[in-house]
């Protein structure tokens, strides 16, 4: 093993001391790698703590560039790193903790055909992504290459982590076989997340990750630890591996990497440029109305004076911050009762923050009739961001 220089024998005494660790403990995490997919909320607590006790080499897989609304839980963030890449400003932070520790930029998004080849370079996969697409290739890759992956998530006031690595309890899939219906479970962007809940859950993502580089105490594998804030409560629930599970079971079937489509994992639009690009369409009385149309073609609509019915089916929390002129606020959960009050010969446009939520509204309205709604793509975010930047994003 390397040996310790006197500068990390001063700087990880603390863990030296403890007879889990020791000395050889501490030249074991110099050696180790871990992958960081994800470095928001999860990964911004997760790489500090990483970093800080020595683990000799940290990948962070990232695409992402820091934004204003990140700063209210992203720690490794600050006003003077708006704008960068993310593991670029993440990487220089980094250093600044430890420069013991070698950090990997992977400035990319994990997909099909890079994630065996980076999840393959780790000793232990930490995943803080916030994406179903992710979160199932993330796990598929590290079934196939045999790594142990650390998760968690997080929304509003709960979090969830568990540690998956077959044959030791099951994989991601077996608690979670297929992913959500689109706009069922919403994204921290559409439900929110209290700043402090992905301190906590990085935190013990962390924790995780030195157990199983220093393999000592009881990893979660097996379990799924959930953590309430609001009544400041773990609980557990034991995950069993599922013997006909595609991925790791006793006769897998999908032994390979499939790159999920982000319709079927309750992921809305995609980046500007996709709504910039939307093809637009002529729609009268006797026109099919799309299922969703960009933000520019309802401007148009509304330019040309089209008599356009909005519906806003955001929370009243979020309509006092912004709010599309002239829109009929109705959340979602209201629109089974309230639909007998709309008129289904409209045209109408429902938006959302993002275009999940609206999304799953349009679908339920067409459903009863309504062929003339249709979906904002990108919600009022895209608006703001290609529209009007008076409208301010959240």
């Amino acid at each position: 093993m390397s040996p310790l220089e006197q500068p990390e024998i001063a700087r990880y005494g603390r863990h030296l001391i403890l007879p889990q660790v020791g000395l050889l403990g501490q030249q074991r995490l110099k050696e180790s790698r871990v992958l960081l997919v994800g470095v928001g909320g999860l990964g911004s607590p997760a790489a500090s703590y990483l970093a800080a006790a020595g683990v000799g080499v940290l990948g962070l897989v990232d695409d992402d560039r820091v934004e204003l609304s990140n700063l209210q839980r992203q720690i490794l963030y600050g006003d003077a790193t708006l704008g960068e890449r993310k593991v670029v400003a993440a990487q220089r932070r980094l250093a600044d903790i430890n420069p013991h520790v070698q950090v990997r930029c992977h400035d990319l998004r994990l997909q099909a055909d890079n994630a065996l080849d980076l999840v393959a370079d780790y000793d232990v996969v930490l995943d803080g992504s916030d994406n179903f697409v992710t979160r199932y290739l993330v796990n598929d890759a590290c079934v196939m290459v045999g790594r142990p992956l650390v998760w968690g998530a997080v929304a509003r006031f709960e979090g969830q982590v568990a540690i998956f690595h077959p044959p030791r309890g099951g994989c991601y899939r077996c608690l979670f076989p297929q992913p959500p219906p689109l706009g069922l479970v919403p994204s921290c962007a559409e439900g929110g997340v209290l700043g402090v809940l992905p301190g906590v859950i990085g935190s013990l993502q962390a924790s995780e990750v030195l157990k199983i580089l220093l393999q000592i105490g009881a990893p979660s594998a097996g379990r799924l630890v959930v953590f309430d804030a609001l009544k400041l409560r773990f609980r557990e629930i034991h995950v069993a591996a599922d013997p006909t599970c595609v991925m790791c079971g006793v006769a897998p079937e999908a032994r390979r990497l499939i790159a999920l489509q982000p319709q079927t994992c309750g992921l809305s639009g995609g980046a500007a440029a996709t709504f910039n690009n939307a093809e637009e369409s002529e729609v009268s009385e006797e026109t099919e109305v799309p299922f969703e149309i960009s933000v520019n073609e309802l401007r148009r609509w509304l330019d040309e004076g089209k008599p356009v019915h909005i519906i806003d089916v955001r929370e009243p929390q979020e309509v006092a911050i912004c709010r599309l002129p002239n829109s009929q606020v109705i959340p979602l959960r209201q629109i089974p009762t309230a639909i007998d009050e709309l008129d289904k010969e409209a045209l109408t446009v429902v938006h959302c923050h993002h275009g999940s939520r609206s999304a799953q509204a349009v679908m339920f309205m067409r459903q009863h009739g309504f062929s003339r709604a249709t979906n904002l793509e990108g919600g009022i975010d895209a608006w703001s961001l290609l529209v009007d930047p008076s409208v301010p994003r959240y």
